[in-house]
């Protein structure tokens, strides 16, 4: 279970010491001493730092540039992928010169910096991030120490960063940047950009750094008010010293701003995980994940594969049941306007957080470590709060290995709540709900413990609906569980643990509890090569085996029934036994498969 408040505070506490002039001193020694009973008094002294990111837990992430009038679309040809990178040479390769041209014609007239604030206000987030100069190098901001900005170089010719900020001071929300601090696309010596100035004069990194980035955030931190967060990205190489320094000008100028993780050589406040990732374990710590309302970060024009409002809620839900931070981000066309369905998806999922805000607010992580059949947890002091996506048909909701005893259980109906029977069944708990789901997005029942919740995690088999089993938490033998990414699209991220690698006497193995003995479907999902040959064993019980087609994509195949023949406790098996008949075993004909879930539904 995630820690409460004052302890995910402590990374960030520790990373202040390590940085500021306390550091190595005999007075941060003796403080580190005596943490676990002082954390209360670091918080008096510092309450502001991180408050927001902590107990928020929702934020509004925006890439907006020059990108952004481009919409991914260049000379009448359409590059597919995420829209900021669309000058490298991954995309369109568009040259230097060319690029600083578009600032010509960038004028974003429909920028409303109250109604973007209005819309994260809306969403429940509460901070903004956005983009003060991307990978191409040109600042969103009015920049005295380079003209590429969009005050001097558009015929815009204001600050929209200083509307934004004011706006955010005026609803009471936080603020706070994105800058790419090694990669500069256009300005000599910058991480990947050009090697010689307008001169033609070698430039080192340090030219760029000293020159531009070093300036530039010291305007970013200066010259908007209070900031949130410093958001740095993708520090590649970057020598730890150039960190370093940005770190420090971060800390004079904003001392209570939080540094993202991605600042480099661990100098960052927090963890922030890969794009696009929302982690099915819980996660120690203080950390964030950054996702997007469709595929790309910046405005594409054929991307209209926008988040529902229901998986928005599944995806924010789930990374504080993970015990993290969500920053979800949108992406506004090049006039500055954003799009609608992106907009109206926020405003329906935010309408259900100003439902229920204890699910998402000040909200820790869930006991079970992982999501749960039917929806996921967060906690309140000694109260669970479960968001039921899957709402139970059978007037049944099960939770399995609660240890703590239930004082009181209720379905919350908005500011309403309704009081529910509960009761034990082999180590089970079994909460009486309505037939129908009270929400169309996602229903909350409320269990108050009589203490802090005490949890089995062990997976159970529930009864009502399908319980998948992803392969993170396999005990595997004889074969390699490692995660996976990829891109679908350039830099539009999946990620999947699998089990790969497999020998003849591989297995990946789940502890399960079941409550309801009987027949269970068996699927697993998987790609490789056609065909496969599974077995699904249960220890000291039923075997079967099947062979099923595969794909380069992850799929899922039925592979047949399984019985657990009474109530309790099984280990189940699964093992790869052939691969593709045109390979022979010496070819390593099992060395395609990769096993990324299984599935158990009950057979009624």
């Amino acid at each position: 279970m995630k820690n409460p408040w004052m302890n995910r505070m402590a990374p960030a506490l520790r990373a202040a010491l390590v940085t500021s002039a306390l550091a190595g001193t005999a007075v941060a020694q003796e403080m580190e001493k005596m943490w676990g009973e002082n954390v209360v008094k670091l918080r008096a002294t510092d309450a502001e730092r991180g408050q927001l990111f902590d107990e928020g837990n929702y934020a509004m992430f925006i890439h907006w540039g020059l990108y952004s009038q481009l919409a991914n679309k260049v000379d009448g040809k359409t590059y597919y992928g995420i829209g900021e990178w669309i000058m490298n040479k991954n995309m369109a390769g568009i040259p230097i010169a060319e690029y600083k041209e578009l600032a010509r014609t960038f004028n974003p007239v429909k920028f409303d910096a109250k109604e973007i604030v209005q819309l994260a206000k809306d969403a429940g987030m509460k901070y903004i991030i956005i983009t003060s100069k991307h990978h191409d190098g040109f600042a969103m901001y009015d920049s005295a120490v380079n003209d590429f900005n969009v005050v001097d170089a558009t015929p815009f010719s204001r600050d929209p960063m200083k509307d934004l900020a004011a706006a955010c001071r005026e609803a009471g929300i936080g603020f706070g940047f994105y800058y790419s601090h090694n990669q500069d696309w256009t300005f000599p010596g910058g991480g990947n950009g050009p090697g010689k100035d307008e001169d033609g004069n070698r430039a080192t990194f340090d030219d760029y750094f000293v020159k531009k980035c070093l300036p530039q955030v010291e305007e970013i931190t200066t010259g908007y008010g209070p900031i949130e967060i410093v958001w740095f990205d993708t520090p590649g190489k970057m020598p730890k010293k150039y960190v370093e320094q940005l770190v420090e000008v971060v800390r004079k100028n904003q001392p209570n701003a939080l540094v993202s993780g991605r600042a480099g050589h661990g100098l960052g406040d927090y963890q922030s995980l890969g794009d696009m990732e929302v982690p099915v374990e819980n996660v120690e710590g203080m950390w964030e994940t950054v996702d997007t309302t469709n595929d790309s970060w910046a405005f594409a024009y054929y991307d209209e594969n926008w988040k529902t409002a229901k998986t928005i809620l599944e995806r924010v839900i789930a990374t504080v049941a993970r015990g993290g931070t969500y920053m979800l981000n949108i992406g506004p066309r090049g006039d500055g306007s954003v799009p609608e369905r992106a907009a109206t998806a926020l405003r329906e999922s935010g309408a259900w957080i100003h439902k229920y805000p204890q699910v998402v607010y000040n909200a820790q992580a869930s006991p079970w470590e992982k999501a749960l059949p039917w929806g996921d947890v967060t906690v309140h002091e000694n109260s669970l709060l479960l968001s039921v996506f899957d709402w139970p048909v059978s007037g049944k909701l099960y939770l399995p290995g609660l240890k703590t005893e239930v004082k009181a259980a209720k379905l919350l109906i908005g500011g309403e709540s309704e009081p529910l029977t509960t009761s034990v069944e082999n180590g089970w708990t079994v909460i009486d709900v309505p037939k129908v789901a009270p929400e169309k997005l996602v229903s909350v029942v409320q269990v108050d413990l009589a203490g802090a919740p005490d949890v089995d995690p062990t997976v159970g088999l529930d009864p009502n609906t399908t319980t998948t089993i992803l392969a993170t938490f396999a005990e595997v033998e004889g074969a390699t569980l490692e995660g996976r990414r990829w891109m679908e699209k350039f830099g539009e991220w999946k990620h999947v643990d699998q089990v790969c690698d497999w020998t003849a006497e591989g297995s990946a193995a789940w502890e399960v509890e079941v409550l309801v003995p009987g027949d269970y479907a068996v699927d697993l999902k998987y790609s490789g090569k056609p065909r496969v040959v599974w077995k699904v064993a249960v220890d000291g019980g039923e075997v079967i085996q099947n062979q099923q087609n595969a794909s380069p994509n992850y799929q899922t195949f039925p592979i047949g029934w399984l019985n657990f023949p009474k109530a309790g406790r099984y280990t189940v098996k699964v093992s790869c036994v052939e691969g593709s008949p045109e390979k022979k075993p010496t070819e390593g004909y099992m060395e395609d498969a990769s096993l990324s879930s299984i599935s158990f539904t009950p057979v009624r």
